[in-house]
């Protein structure tokens, strides 16, 4: 028997009586979060609806939607100082369905129904997939790290899974026939799978969620102007800029994952130069008191060699 198992049990009981929010009154700053988290989860239900009527267009856009909601709903929640385990849990659900089911019927309705059962257990394997790694995530929350680490997520998150695994869609609206070929749908079923393997991954991925604490004043209006600008294209040429950010952000994860490498290897060399100083502290301080002693007995040596006395009394 498992001796962590009655452990488990009894804090799994208080967790459940613990009551979400503290007060029986709830502010109304606290449900703009919520708002904007099942807003984006109609958005993904829309996309499973207009994904089986084959309409992909629209099933598209409600799924990029749904991540740009994702996107400002935690955003808004640490603005307001509205967040809440209610919110963490619903946003976790709508996530699991706006990126892992959607994105899952799209590409499965649009080609990968072609190949029957093989393409079914592919994005069964993309779903399961995405609710591993929000589990992972959420599980994670109480983990104490370095805050630097928090612009990195571990393996590639649920929303940006769902942009890149449509890459192959977006290839065939601008005009690759051969993807929907036999072969090319193969080499989306290979595509596909080595996108869920990212999520479940360790692989280092940048966040960018230190990026909203501080910006520079000389960067406030290029920021603005490169946001407007993807927002331009992206109405103006929808699957060129996502085929274009999603080859950008596939091209990035290798500099994201050297990044956070040569962090952790500084960050461990300045704990052991740390401790190296200590260590090296503390035998001097020990070494002290005996090195004192050794230079009095000699400063007393010296005086007895080199201090004048007569033999003779003084007349």
């Amino acid at each position: 028997m498992d001796t962590d198992e009655p452990f488990i049990e009894t804090e799994t009981r208080r967790r459940r009586r613990r009551s979400l929010f503290r007060h029986r009154r709830v502010p109304v700053r606290m449900l703009v979060p919520n708002f904007f988290t099942l807003l984006g989860l109609c958005a993904g239900l829309t996309s499973i609806r207009m994904g089986i009527e084959g309409r992909y267009d629209l099933a598209l856009a409600a799924i990029v939607f749904a991540a740009c909601l994702d996107g400002i709903d935690g955003r808004i929640a640490r603005l307001l100082k509205a967040s809440s385990r209610f919110g963490a849990e619903l946003d976790s659900l709508a996530d699991f369905v706006n990126f892992g089911v959607a994105p899952a019927f799209l590409i499965f309705n649009w080609g990968l129904g072609d190949l029957k059962s093989a393409g079914w257990i592919c994005v069964m394997i993309f779903a399961l997939a995405s609710a591993l790694r929000l589990a992972r995530f959420n599980a994670a929350l109480d983990d104490d790290k370095p805050k630097w680490q928090s612009n990195y997520f571990m393996g590639m998150p649920t929303p940006a899974a769902a942009i890149a695994v449509l890459l192959p869609l977006y290839l065939d609206q601008l005009g690759l026939a051969d993807i929907k070929a036999q072969w090319g749908l193969k080499i989306v079923l290979v595509y596909t799978v080595f996108i869920a393997f990212m999520m479940v991954s360790s692989i280092p991925t940048y966040s960018g969620k230190l990026v909203g604490e501080r910006v520079g004043r000389e960067w406030v209006l290029p920021i603005f102007v490169v946001a407007i600008g993807i927002v331009a294209f992206l109405f103006t040429y929808p699957y060129e800029t996502l085929t274009a950010l999603t080859l950008l952000y596939l091209g990035f994860i290798p500099a994201s994952w050297r990044n956070f490498r040569d962090r952790c290897e500084g960050e461990s060399a300045a704990a052991a130069a740390a401790a190296a100083e200590a260590a090296s502290g503390a035998s001097s301080t020990a070494a002290g008191p005996q090195n004192g002693g050794e230079q009095t007995a000699g400063q007393q040596n010296s005086g007895r060699i080199f201090t004048f006395r007569p033999t003779d009394p003084p007349k």
